[in-house]
């Protein structure tokens, strides 16, 4: 039984081993390497593989074909390095040591599941679960030993519920379940007794105006307008206003009509192959209300998509508007991809690297600059704290030394009274006399000295307090700076955002995406076909807590959720509120007198025929 790594290694032997017609290698002839190509495997009686291939030259030109062995053909790299084929390794088994394939994919490639001969010693297959022989056998000796103790009916209970495995798998002759280590695979995480109450995952809307195969398209041309609107000149637009404008069949629309304008603009100034075309046609680079149509069939006729070139006849006969909401939005996406690889869009997106890089790397200084002011800080009251050691120390030194005095002059008494008895007697009297004198002295000014040093102490407790009041004050303020930067830095790098990532996936692989232009957590199924969204703050409050973090998709999922949960909440409830609005609008002109009605365009739903390019070019 091989470990992972040795697994990879063992496939990755077996792969350079294995050749196939196609694979490009070095070829060892005339002791010499040349490389070339497999064009046939030939199998000699031997039993070993023989392999025609063809000598490449400059520019991969066939110089002459040769029929080489095995050993003489080297791989110019790996087919896989070790790391793809351990994950690949991963996803296929669903058990290591020993490996067991997916019983799907053994199905799908007719690989069978039977034992090898080595391994039915020791395992055998019970109802499609590997069981290992060994364990089995220690569990039951186990059991059969807590049965023969001679014990109470409570502790054999007992030790029947600690010792003996479920009565249900040891008929089913199951293996003891092993601990999960979580994160797993979401779609193997199943419900345990310490789980939390998961709520029901609220159903997300679907009322879209486009249909629900379009409804990709339209995200991308919106974000895209929305994310480079200075550089197209565009004013931005809501993402319903576009809605409702690629619904409508009014064929000059002025929010379509400068959506697609911008865009060509942008392919004009590229001087590309639309450039080129439009200069064979003698076509003016001003693009107005009346002309615009031209260039979009212009446009069409460049790219030669079939589906979309059926639409030329409708666009030029005027009627743009009939077409349906895919035609509408396939041109769009098509002039999307093409605007994305001009050389005006390609160096707003390294400006935009450039600048998220510049604020990544001010944003490392100031942390490299608080840290090495916090370690300063550190080291300096080190030093204070080591030099009011050192002062103590040496007080307490100059302290003791009249005590050395005093025994100096004791050891002088002691020489004085062997030279005569009565002198030192005296001499005595007088010094005893002497120190009641200064004990008394000592005393008398023992109050006036305390009262100093109390006085001082207070003075130094009190600017104690007024230095560590002023520290917090300042750390605070400090720390409410950075937190200031902190935003400041988040905010500018997401005005810089170059891409929109979706938030996550859940258990069933369905992506979650939100657009911090529209506030809406619109919902993908794993196959792209159907759409929802989230609009309401209470339905992303379910969402969240319908969540299980024992899934990886799902703990990811979460996470992302909860980092960004404020400003969605924020947006959600403007957004809330803004409907709530459109609503009373909507009502106040229903209630108006039937003899005075209000013109269409003050409706709040048609706001979108309303819209202005401020930022039109002249």
């Amino acid at each position: 039984m091989l470990s992972l790594r040795d697994l990879a290694d063992l496939v990755t032997k077996k792969l350079q081993k294995d050749l196939f017609v196609g694979a490009e290698l070095y070829g060892k002839k005339d002791d010499g390497l040349y490389p070339c190509r497999v064009l046939k495997i030939v199998e000699n009686g031997v039993g070993k593989m023989q392999y025609e291939v063809a000598l490449l030259g400059e520019n991969e030109k066939i110089t002459e074909n040769a029929i080489l062995h095995g050993e003489d053909l080297v791989w110019k790299k790996t087919p896989f390095n070790r790391k793809i084929l351990k994950s690949f390794i991963r996803e296929s088994t669903c058990r290591s040591i020993p490996w067991v394939l997916h019983e799907k994919l053994a199905q799908k490639h007719g690989i069978s599941t039977d034992l090898p001969e080595e391994l039915r010693s020791k395992f055998f297959l019970q109802g499609g679960q590997l069981v290992n022989r060994t364990k089995k056998r220690k569990n039951e000796n186990r059991n059969n030993v807590g049965e023969a103790n001679g014990e109470s009916g409570k502790s054999k209970r007992n030790k029947g519920e600690i010792g003996k495995p479920d009565a249900s798998k040891e008929e089913n002759n199951q293996p003891e379940d092993e601990p999960v280590k979580y994160p797993i695979d979401d779609l193997l995480v199943k419900p345990g007794p310490d789980d939390p109450l998961f709520t029901d995952r609220p159903s997300p809307s679907r009322d879209f105006n486009v249909p629900m195969d379009c409804i990709g398209d339209l995200l991308m041309v919106w974000d895209f307008c929305s994310s480079f609107s200075r550089v197209l000149n565009l004013w931005p637009f809501s993402l319903e206003d576009f809605e409702n404008a690629i619904c409508h069949k009014d064929s000059n629309l002025v929010l379509i009509v400068e959506t697609h304008s911008a865009l060509l603009r942008i392919l004009i100034k590229d001087d590309g192959e639309y450039s080129l075309a439009l200069q064979n046609k003698k076509r003016k680079s001003k693009i107005s209300l009346i002309t615009w149509t031209e260039y979009v069939c212009d446009f069409l006729e460049m790219i030669n998509v079939t589906e979309l070139c059926s639409c030329m006849t409708t666009i030029k006969r005027g009627h743009y508007g009939l077409l349906d909401a895919n035609a509408k939005l396939g041109i769009l996406r098509e002039l999307v991809c093409h605007a994305l690889e001009t050389d005006l869009i390609r160096g707003k997106l390294d400006d935009l690297i450039e600048q998220r890089r510049a604020l990544g790397a001010t944003v490392r200084g100031e942390a490299l600059e608080y840290a090495r002011k916090k370690r300063e800080e550190k080291e300096q009251l080190k030093g204070e704290s080591n030099g009011l050691e050192v002062k103590e120390n040496s007080m307490e030194s100059t302290g003791s030394n009249p005590h050395m005095a005093e025994n100096g002059e004791e050891n002088g008494d002691m020489v004085e009274e062997v030279i005569s008895s009565r002198q030192s007697n005296a001499f005595v009297n007088r010094k005893q006399l002497n120190g009641q004198s200064k004990k008394g002295e000592k005393q008398k000014l023992d109050p006036k000295v305390e009262a100093e040093n109390i006085t001082n102490s207070n003075e130094k407790e009190a600017q104690k307090q007024l230095t560590g009041e002023k520290k917090e004050d300042q750390e605070k303020k400090s720390k409410e700076k950075r937190e200031q930067r902190k935003e400041y830095f988040k905010r500018e790098m997401e005005k810089r955002s170059i891409r929109t990532n979706p938030l996550g996936k859940d258990r069933d692989y369905n992506r979650y995406w939100w657009f911090r232009r529209d506030g809406r957590i619109f919902v993908e199924s794993s196959d792209s076909k159907q759409w929802g969204y989230y609009c309401a703050k209470e339905e992303v409050d379910a969402l969240m807590s319908s969540l299980n973090p024992k899934g990886e998709r799902e703990r990811a999922l979460q996470q992302q959720l909860e980092k960004f949960y404020p400003r969605i909440s924020l947006e959600l409830q403007k957004r809330s509120k803004d409907l709530a609005q459109k609503i009373a609008l909507e009502e106040a002109v229903l209630r108006r007198s039937t003899r005075v009605r209000a013109p269409p365009r003050e409706n709040p739903a048609n706001a979108f025929l309303k819209y202005v390019n401020k930022w039109k070019e002249d």
